[in-house]
């Protein structure tokens, strides 16, 4: 079966209804490979240890930075400097990012991957320096710029190349098992670093080592992805230099072409925007609250603690929507999926409002995280088997930084209406909000494409 009739297959149960709906969900339930498949495909596992690697480092990297600058007590840290904080981790790449997916269609993605993570590691170790003596402002942004910005690169030709190596009828489950997992190894990831504080100081010598530990998975996915054959991730049919140069140039508008001839796609994505500014909005709130107004009682922390926590109920989260996204897309659709992900984030949001503890704030995150997961596995899904090879790369970069730049976006204008301490039902209403506008805009952009 070619590509093209692959993703004809796939668009046609994207939203069965009817009598064929049962005959395609049975169909596509008999398809399910279930993990001890996956991970006998050897392609799968080797780009699956690839991201795993990357996004523990990562994750490391985050928790370590952040810190070092929101909960380092030879730095001081309000809403705006926090703010500043999340804007260098993931700001920049949502500029260039459309260009090095030009990069992604036309360069050996193998080559890409060793190369990106070992760079990567090397710019880690840059910033841990710059941490150990003090270093702060530009100079400490520009560092964090260069890790997370290939960082972002690494995980858009993690996507890019995932149909390499599964069957596009296998994408959703692949999709949960890599991007679920990837993200809970990077919670956990988190939860090192912040373990590591405890012993090696949360001062500004304490958070460099830990930075230097961080860099150990990039060194490790860089090695994983060399045992890939030449020209096994793709691209399909790279181009000579000079066209590749000519599509660098022109690459935001690509992505946003492919993207918009994929209306499917396109709804997704307005789900997608409207999720990370509403979550970009409560988990600025919850870390500030977690700094400044909650107190520790019972097994409920605070400060750095409490963060570790929150990050431990949105590992949780993930790995719900692990369990929960295959049956809800196979029962659903992808679409009617994204639907009740979306309610339930508005829904929780809106209770977060009216009743701001510590304990709600776990809640909230479990259910934001994980309910977010599942939009997000539906929109990598959708990108995967509705784009062709040809621009998979410079719509994933494009996704990644539409993802990024509207989860900074909602961050800044946080920290611009929120009290210091974070304290914010109306915030969090907001937040609510946004996410019913989500669900009304994929609604709307889907019921165009079937016109």
């Amino acid at each position: 079966m070619s590509s093209a009739q692959q993703r004809s297959t796939d668009l046609a149960s994207e939203e069965p209804t009817g009598k064929s709906t049962g005959e395609a969900t049975g169909e596509h339930g008999r398809e399910r490979l279930g993990l001890r498949a996956l991970l006998g495909n050897s392609g799968f596992f080797r780009l699956l240890l690839v991201r795993f690697t990357a996004q523990w480092g990562d994750g490391m990297f985050q928790a370590a930075l952040g810190g070092a600058v929101l909960f380092n007590p030879e730095r001081q840290a309000d809403p705006m400097a926090v703010a500043v904080g999340v804007a260098v981790l993931f700001l920049p790449y949502s500029i260039i990012g459309p260009f090095a997916g030009a990069l992604l269609d036309r360069w050996d993605r193998r080559r890409v991957l060793w190369a990106a993570n070992l760079v990567r590691a090397v710019c880690t170790v840059g910033v841990a320096v710059l941490v150990a003596t003090g270093v702060a402002g530009a100079p400490l942004y520009l560092g964090a710029l260069a890790v997370t910005g290939v960082t972002r690169f690494v995980l858009a030709g993690l996507s890019a190349a995932l149909p390499h190596v599964v069957k596009d009828k296998h994408l959703v489950e692949a999709n949960v098992v890599a991007a679920t997992a990837g993200a809970a190894i990077a919670a956990i990831g988190a939860g090192c670093a912040i373990a590591l504080r405890g012993l090696c100081g949360t001062g500004n010598f304490g958070s460099a080592i830990i930075t230097v530990i961080a860099s150990a998975g990039g060194i490790v996915a860089a090695l994983i992805a060399v045992g890939f054959g030449k020209g096994a991730l793709g691209p399909d049919e790279p181009n000579e230099a000079r066209r590749a140069l000519v599509a660098i140039a022109r690459g935001l508008a690509d992505g946003a072409r492919a993207t918009v001839a994929a209306r499917t796609v396109a709804s997704s994505f307005i789900a997608l925007i409207c999720h990370r500014l509403a979550f970009g909005v409560c988990m600025l709130l919850m870390l500030l609250l977690f700094r400044h107004e909650f107190t520790a009682h019972g097994f409920l922390l605070s400060g750095m603690g409490g963060i570790g926590e929150m990050v431990g109920a949105g590992a949780a989260g993930l790995g719900a929507a692990a369990l929960v996204t295959p049956w809800l897309a196979h029962r659903l659709g992808r679409p009617g999926a994204i639907r009740v992900a979306l309610l339930l984030c508005a829904l929780t949001s809106l209770v977060l409002a009216f009743n701001i503890k510590a304990e709600m704030a776990l809640v909230g995150a479990f259910v934001l995280t994980g309910a977010g997961q599942i939009v997000k596995l539906c929109a990598d899904s959708s990108v995967q088997s509705e784009v062709h090879d040809d621009a998979r790369g410079r719509v994933f970069a494009l996704y990644d930084a539409v993802f990024n730049m509207a989860y900074v976006i909602a961050v800044i204008a946080a920290a611009l209406l929120s009290p210091p301490e974070g304290h914010s039902p109306l915030l969090l209403a907001a937040a609510g909000a946004c996410y019913l506008v989500g669900l009304t805009g994929h609604e709307l952009v889907r019921r165009v494409s079937r016109r």
